[in-house]
């Protein structure tokens, strides 16, 4: 009777939502306070309702209801209650209430916050978070319902995908789930700004921060998800290229455009339709990535079961096409450029290179993820595109981004002339050209080199900038160095964030080069007290170590590290997890020694009778900890680029910090 009472919840979210969408774009064309007032209703009512349903999910989950077929299929009565409560996304109806449950937060803190601003936007604002709700909801009521009840009541359920039984696992979802729905929110706001004709800068000044919290949201999810590839899988890397990990990273990349687009808008009035043509795509990525997991059409080890709901998403893609062109060709003469790019020694054009490589690396992200589909409708065959497509075409791509990355704190708007070029440049150049060289005499192979280098040249016009700033509020405030950073942080956070942001993405950078370039593997079996060499490491095989948790066997091997001097730095123990609803379904948990300089990587594959030989895949992994370094120094970053700061006050500025301020 209770799990019934949560179906009629989200088929009457249902009606309201639908209700709530004539109500916003009524209201927002009438002028009516009454129905926009409505709208805002609408959406706190939805959100309660959906909060209700997903509550009551929870409760089935965690007290082990097995007549609800969700319950049965996704948990299990040893499942610890940490995986109870995560299998909520653990399949496909759940994830999909998810999914809505997110949307309502974030539209009833969007519709919260801006119930007596932009009186002309919300209520389509409104309308638009509704229209997208509605679409889930219907999903939910037809074709995905969580509430589905069984014939009779098991006795136990069939447990969670061991896959999905790792804590990384709890919070990477959680964290990619905040970024994906959160992109919906900036998509509202741009298609209010084109029906209610205010497509000037107010749009965009207001989108800011609702398109940076969720685009920090989804890189953190990008990157638990490579760790959680990096510990669980046991491959020896992060990132495959797989098509469910292209979902996530195609709406990454669009939405890093368009944070950086708006910029141009907001500085020269220039890119008004890139703008919203930007934020359109980001959302239909979005769409398009969760429509990926869930139809059937690409196949990937992240992937949900086949279901009914491909044929639903389908539909909706294509309303948000052609809706979104229509509206756009009947608004098009309103979003003309107010100015030009002056010279390609400007920031502004920078930008613009910067923006054309985003595109680039999503259109050939985008071709490559489902050119297996396409080759089966049209030959009959699928062919796969792996790896070394995405590596050889992107990389290059991303290699010219770190440039432009590098470049264009130091140019200035409108144009930069060759004297203050000279002067920004000439210490990155040095420190990057030297990197470059040292680089050289590691590898035979020259992108490493190349890549170095440009990380360098990248890091140095951070550290450039932010030692000017430090010396100019030394002159003009006497601060010492430490509180001369936390004011520029404190006052400029956008400019001073987005350098930090920029940091972590160098690092990040550098953690690739050294993974890819540089990392050592070898395949070895052996008995007890048999040891293996390998990049300055030795390591000595112990035995076999049993341990039993609530729904598993762990066994696991010892082995002991030391290092090129014959001293111990570690002991590791690789462990093969043994399911009791899935024995034919084993994972693996790495053993792992970090360091700043190179993690010493440990998979045990298995092992005869009771370890009197094992066998194992050993990684050296160079710099790979910068990458998980890099993702936190990103967060921060983007946290004090978003984070309200005081009013400037006017002053006069050196000299010698003109061209800093001017990318204020």
């Amino acid at each position: 009777m209770l799990f019934n009472i949560g179906y009629l919840i989200l088929v009457t979210a249902l009606v309201i939502a639908g209700i709530g969408v004539v109500l916003g774009f009524a209201g927002g064309q009438l002028r009516n306070q009454r129905l926009v007032q409505s709208s805002f209703h609408a959406v706190y009512a939805v959100g309660g309702l959906v909060a209700i349903a997903a509550v009551m999910l929870w409760y089935g989950l965690l007290t082990d209801q097995f007549q609800l077929t969700y319950v049965w299929n996704h948990s299990e009565r040893a499942l610890p209650n940490f995986y109870k409560f995560s299998a909520l996304w653990g399949g496909q109806a759940g994830s999909l209430l998810f999914w809505t449950l997110l949307l309502s937060v974030y539209s009833v803190i969007v519709s919260a916050v801006n119930r007596r601003r932009l009186q002309a936007l919300m209520p389509y604002v409104n309308a638009v978070m509704l229209a997208t709700s509605t679409f889930f909801l219907i999903l939910l009521v037809f074709a995905a319902n969580p509430f589905k009840l069984a014939a009779f009541v098991p006795a136990d359920g069939q447990g969670l995908n061991p896959l999905l039984q790792n804590y990384w696992m709890v919070i990477h979802p959680v964290m990619l789930y905040l970024g994906y729905v959160g992109m919906a929110i900036p998509f509202a706001f741009a298609v209010g700004a084109l029906i209610s004709k205010r497509v000037g800068n107010e749009w965009v000044r207001t989108v800011r921060r609702w398109t940076l919290i969720p685009w920090m949201f989804l890189s953190a999810g990008i990157l638990m998800g490579s760790q959680w590839a990096y510990m669980e899988l046991g491959w020896g890397g992060y990132w495959a290229w797989d098509p469910v990990e292209n979902a996530s990273f195609l709406p990454w990349l669009t939405g890093t455009a368009f944070l950086h687009s708006i910029i141009i808008q907001e500085q020269r009035g220039i890119l008004k339709t890139w703008n919203v043509v930007l934020i359109w795509l980001t959302y239909f990525l979005v769409i398009l990535g969760t429509f990926t997991t869930r139809s059937g059409v690409l196949q990937s080890v992240h992937a949900f079961a086949l279901s009914d709901v491909g044929p639903i998403f389908l539909g909706f893609m294509i309303l948000i096409i052609f809706g979104f062109l229509w509206l756009l060709f009947k608004r098009l003469y309103l979003l003309k450029d107010e100015q030009s790019i002056d010279s390609y020694s400007s920031r502004e054009a920078a930008f613009l290179g910067n923006n054309w490589l985003f595109t680039s690396i999503t259109f050939a992200t985008l071709w490559g993820t489902f050119f297996p589909m396409f080759s089966e409708i049209l030959t009959g065959e699928r062919i796969s595109v792996a790896a070394p497509f995405f590596n050889k075409v992107n990389g290059p791509l991303f290699l010219l981004l770190f440039l432009l990355m590098g470049i264009g704190p130091l140019l200035g708007w409108r144009r930069t002339g060759m004297e203050a070029l000279r002067k920004q440049f000439t210490w990155p150049l040095i420190a990057g050209v030297a990197i470059g060289i040292i680089a050289v005499f590691l590898s035979p192979n020259p992108w490493p080199s190349v890549g170095l280098a440009v990380c360098t040249f990248a890091t140095a016009t951070i550290v450039q900038e932010f030692v000017r700033g430090v010396i100019a509020r030394r002159v003009t405030n006497n601060e010492n160095p430490l509180v001369a950073m936390a004011s520029l942080a404190r006052r400029n956070g956008r400019r001073y964030g987005g350098y930090i942001v920029h940091l972590g993405m160098v690092m990040i950078a550098v953690a690739i080069i050294g993974n890819e370039f540089f990392q050592q593997t070898t395949n070895v079996t052996l008995a007890p007290g048999g040891q293996v060499a390998l990049g300055g490491y030795e390591l000595t095989y112990v035995g076999l170590e049993n341990n039993r948790a609530s729904n598993r066997t762990e066994i696991g091997a010892r082995v002991i590290v030391h290092d090129r001097n014959g001293k111990m730095v570690g002991t590791l123990l690789p462990l093969r997890n043994l399911y009791d609803k899935t024995p034919d379904m084993p994972t693996s948990e790495v053993g792992l020694r970090m360091t700043l300089l190179e993690d010493v990587y440990v998979l045990l594959n298995g092992w005869e009778g009771s370890g009197s030989t094992a066998t194992f895949t050993i990684f050296i992994n160079p710099l790979t900890i910068w990458m998980w370094i890099g993702g936190i120094v990103l967060v921060l970053g983007t946290l004090i680029a978003s984070w309200p700061h005081p009013v400037k006050r006017t002053a006069s500025v050196p000299a010698a910090t003109g061209l800093a301020a001017a990318g204020d």
